[in-house]
């Protein structure tokens, strides 16, 4: 067992908390692809330089009162040896990608040790179709939230083409501010700009009410209609396959350029076409058909979709700014407390979904741009935090539990888009080819994870092997669905070529 040393404990948040309940115990993976094979001295020696030093990946969680839900964390000396672990593998054997597929459906039916920090590394050093070597890195999900997680990995990182340098995340665009003392407002500007403030502000204030209304539909009654892909109680303990594939993250951009829209915007409509594609070929393969609608294509394909499915997403909401690369190296080097700038603080929203075979493709990405709008001007988000955080206070942690489980158990599919470095970067001593982040123990039958490193996304998903047993073929649907908004895009003359790019 680790060795405790004397130093006064952090009491967990109240969602690594509810995260102990038996039956909620989630873990995060980040599926690393490298460039070349591992050097397990170097990469060692490197996590002891780096992610070790983080004061999360070196402390316990210690129970003070397990049947009230009160943990803590307290530091310890981490043994690396209990961490990382490379198994003697054949480099010629049959079948590599489906190897590590397997090693990792297995590896999310085991549960980590909590007599030591809550994190483990698994090396296969076997060629696959995307990496020369793959790193499973399993991290329980009370440590940190996905975005967190992700930045710190970032803050262990340097840049190929600058070792010294860390690399650098997207950013957004300043605004472009207007000077006011060289251009004549007037008063119809000005009653213009208030009548524009108050209005915001009751879109606001009715959005949440929405909202908030439908969410609390949801924990007592409003369920998504039963599809082949849907899970239900107990799914979280059901095995689970995860793939991935890697695509263009310049035809994302070329859209997103062409439709004036965020590339989540994008994300999210290739979501919904590429589900609305493999749920046709599901109900088509069943002959499961109740409802079916017309032809609505030139080619005379017909879809096999019920109508008027109901078919939701749960999406991640992170309700502060992510601390930065240089935030947490500074954290890393003891020169930073990192009280405020990590833990659990996340919430979700509810997204409609609209499953249906789309005469015009884009008008999925019309749809997600409409409705990702107006969820941002919800509160939702923010409510449901504290409300969350109030009925820990009050019920305790298995009672919030309860409710978020009824949430996932009501809707589909949880579809998530985390963006990356926009260089190639050397991670733990090694070039990274590939990051792909995924979730085991999840309420749900399907996550989708979005992922961006340099110019490649990856999109990343996570399975029930029963609900969904060809994985792959989903995938090919969401990266066909993104290849049809590009050609169409472009026969439509709304973008010529990836010169549009930004």
């Amino acid at each position: 067992m680790s060795t405790i040393m004397e130093e006064n404990e952090e009491p967990a948040s109240p969602t690594a908390r509810m995260m102990q309940v038996p039956g909620f115990d989630i873990c995060i993976y980040a599926i690393m692809g490298y460039s070349t094979l591992i050097d397990l001295d170097l990469f060692k020696s490197d996590l002891l330089q780096t992610l070790v030093k983080h004061p999360r990946f070196s402390s316990l969680l210690v129970a003070k009162d397990k049947k009230g839900g009160k943990y803590s964390w307290k530091r310890t000396i981490v043994d690396i040896e209990k961490h990382v672990f490379a198994p003697d593998l054949d480099p010629d054997m049959e079948s590599p990608d489906e190897f590590v597929e397997n090693f990792i459906s297995r590896l999310s039916r085991e549960k980590l040790d909590p007599a030591k920090p809550l994190w483990e590394m698994h090396v296969l050093n076997v060629k696959t179709s995307s990496a020369n070597s793959t790193v499973i890195f399993k991290i329980d999900h009370s440590i940190g939230d996905g975005v967190s997680l992700i930045s710190f990995i970032l803050a262990c990182a340097k840049k190929t083409s600058n070792p010294e340098s860390a690399p650098v995340m997207p950013s957004k665009k300043p605004k472009v501010k207007i000077d006011r003392d060289k251009n004549n407002f007037g008063l119809l500007m000005t009653m213009k700009k208030l009548f524009s403030s108050v209005w915001i502000i009751f879109l606001v204030f009715y959005y949440t009410l929405i909202d908030l209304l439908v969410f609390l539909a949801t924990i007592l009654f409003f369920k998504d209609t039963k599809t082949p892909i849907k899970g239900a109680k107990g799914v979280e303990n059901s095995p689970k396959r995860f793939v991935h594939r890697i695509v263009d993250l310049d035809d994302v951009k070329l859209v997103k350029n062409a439709m004036n829209a965020t590339i989540n915007d994008v994300l999210l409509g290739a979501a919904e076409a590429g589900l609305s594609r493999y749920l046709n070929m599901r109900y088509n393969d069943k002959k499961n058909v109740e409802n079916v609608a017309d032809v609505i294509t030139k080619k005379k394909r017909t879809t096999y979709l019920p109508k008027n499915l109901r078919f939701r997403s749960a999406m991640t909401y992170n309700l502060r700014p992510s601390p930065t690369v240089d935030e947490l190296i500074e954290v890393m080097d003891g020169k930073k407390e990192l009280t405020g700038m990590w833990g659990n603080l996340v919430a979700f929203i509810l997204v409609p979904l609209t499953i249906y075979l789309q005469k015009d493709p884009l008008d999925h990405i019309r749809r997600s741009k409409a409705t990702m709008d107006r969820k941002k001007l919800s509160l939702q988000p923010n409510c449901v935090f504290m409300i969350l955080k109030l009925i820990i206070k009050l019920f305790g942690t298995k009672v919030a539990a309860k409710i978020t489980s009824r949430i996932f158990y009501s809707t589909t599919v949880t579809v998530s888009n985390v963006m990356g470095p926009q260089k190639d970067i050397v991670l733990y001593g090694h070039p990274l080819s590939y990051i792909a982040p995924t979730v085991s123990g999840f309420p749900q039958a399907l996550i989708i994870h979005y992922k961006s490193y340099a110019k490649k996304l990856i999109i990343s998903i996570a399975a029930d092997e029963e609900l969904v047993p060809n994985p792959h073929q989903l995938c090919d649907e969401l990266h066909n669905s993104l290849l049809n908004f590009k050609e169409t895009v472009i026969k439509k003359g709304l973008a010529k070529d990836a010169s549009q790019l930004c």
